[in-house]
């Protein structure tokens, strides 16, 4: 295994589990340091450990990205300890599907509540943009090489059966990484999204066998993706200093 990332400061939202914490072990076995920035201490924690069971050093950060001191805070602390921020990884997310009206029986019997729309919008859209822009001075301020930000989307920006919200969150992710490489490319910062299909997670393995089954018939592939094909197009956009704003779908061949 070659260390392509040597030194590179790789800062991640969402680290302390899943396509998070796969990103960040993968890319610390190559060689990048990582910030590992999440709400919850023991996963933030158990991260750390896999970091540095993987040869690299790790630095965790508890930080609410929807608030925009601590989000301040934290990215001061990630680019005073580490020294810079080559890289930002968007990664947190959070999921309240719904309907957007429920009908029976010719009455409408629940609707999409303002609050479960506010709260995906504000920890998929406005967390996003808030560690962005935090991270892009960063770059700008003490990283003369420049540095890329990799936003992780979703299949659902072209707009998914009962998602409004995640949906609306996850294609305005799309526009803003957009604006961004436009934006922030005379700095040399690169900004690209990543748009995963059906990803193996903690939430499709709590799925029945038989309807994870059914999912991966779909699939041109014929079955699930692994966390790791994420952390692998992570690496890729890392490693391709020419890739800015654009999408790359990792769905297994999935066309709407």
């Amino acid at each position: 295994m070659y260390n392509q990332f040597t030194n590179k400061i790789v800062a991640i939202t969402g680290a302390g589990r899943g396509i998070g914490q796969g990103i960040a072990t993968h890319l610390a076995a190559h060689g990048a340091q990582i910030a590992v920035i999440d709400l919850n201490a023991d996963s933030v924690a158990d991260t750390v450990r896999q970091v540095e069971m993987a040869g690299s050093l790790a630095r965790g950060y508890l930080c609410d990205i929807t608030d925009e001191a601590a989000v301040e805070t934290a990215f001061a602390d990630i680019a005073g300890q580490f020294g810079r921020i080559d890289c930002l990884v968007n990664n947190a997310g959070i999921l309240h599907d719904g309907l957007l009206v429920k009908e029976k029986d010719g009455q409408i019997v629940k609707k999409l509540s303002a609050s479960a729309f506010d709260r995906v919008l504000s920890v998929c859209l406005k967390g996003a943009f808030l560690c962005a822009r935090e991270a892009a001075g960063h770059m700008i301020a003490s990283n003369s090489d420049g540095g890329v930000i990799i936003n992780i989307s979703s299949g659902a920006f072209r707009g998914n059966y009962g998602q409004t919200n995640y949906s609306a969150a996850k294609a305005g992710l799309v526009a803003m990484s957009r604006v961004w490489a436009k934006e922030l490319g005379r700095h040399n910062i690169r900004s690209m999204i990543i748009a995963p299909g059906a990803i193996e997670t903690e939430l499709l393995r709590s799925m029945p066998a038989d309807a994870l089954d059914a999912m991966a018939r779909q699939i041109p592939l014929q079955r699930i993706g692994a966390i790791d094909n994420i952390a692998q197009a992570v690496a890729h956009i890392m490693d391709n200093d020419y890739l800015s704003g654009s999408i790359i779908e990792v769905n297994g061949g999935m066309v709407v």
